[in-house]
């Protein structure tokens, strides 16, 4: 089957710099670094979301505190091997940055991003890699954690984890492994406590797609089409 690459993974993210820039690593010659982009949330609070992109793709003021951006790309994985354990990291690969200007009225870009208010959107067009976990909480929220393979070039696939609500999670308890499915959602931070062997306690920060809308494309014995509703995260 053919596989455009380019279509089951990209998204859009419009946020501000937030922090200092730093060297991630350098493939033939070419420099990489990570910054953190801080996008708004409707209630109120803010994600913030790792990036990392080339230095050809910047100016030297392009990653300045504050400044604001929009990032195109796609939403990336890879193993960090740490004191002998294997550890998913995630991070969103930038394949274009736009310096967005408030005060420049009649740019192109800010016209675009006033016109449309989408400023966290990715689309992943993947496969269900493991049994989807169904839970609710004490309030009775209904809750699905998906882990989505998404293929790449070069052999290459990014395992993405989903987190589903409502009537999505719902749908999300039957779907079996090896289904191939659509998602529509936004990245997401949260932190968590990591509690160690020896007692001591971690904060980290997980990086996840939380799903708006979800839809079956090709199930393993090819039955008919299944979509769920649109079910937006409050």
């Amino acid at each position: 089957m053919n596989t455009n690459y380019l279509e089951n993974n990209y998204l859009t993210l419009v946020g501000k710099v937030t922090g200092e820039k730093k060297f991630s690593h350098e493939i033939y010659g070419e420099r990489f670094y990570v910054f953190n982009l801080e996008i708004p949330r409707l209630s109120g609070n803010s994600d913030m979301i790792p990036i990392t992109v080339s230095e050809r793709l910047i100016k030297e003021d392009t990653l300045q505190e504050g400044k604001k951006l929009l990032v195109k790309g796609q939403f990336r994985s890879y193993n960090s091997y740490e004191n002998e354990k294997n550890r998913l990291i995630l991070t969103v690969f930038a394949k274009d940055i736009v310096e967005l200007n408030e005060n420049e009225e009649n740019d192109e870009e800010n016209e675009m991003v006033k016109k449309d208010t989408v400023t966290n959107e990715v689309v992943l067009v993947g496969y269900i890699c493991k049994k989807p976990i169904y839970r609710q909480t004490p309030f009775g929220r209904e809750i699905s954690d998906l882990l989505l393979a998404v293929n790449r070039a070069y052999n290459k696939s990014d395992y993405i984890p989903c987190i589903a609500w409502g009537r999505n999670a719902r749908f999300c308890q039957n779907i079996e492994v090896g289904t191939q499915v659509k998602v529509v959602g936004r990245v997401q931070s949260r932190q968590y406590e990591k509690k160690h062997e020896d007692g001591t306690v971690e904060t980290r920060v997980a990086y996840e797609v939380s799903v708006g809308s979800l839809e079956v494309i090709e199930e393993k014995d090819n039955t008919e089409e299944a979509t769920t509703e649109n079910q937006e995260a409050v």
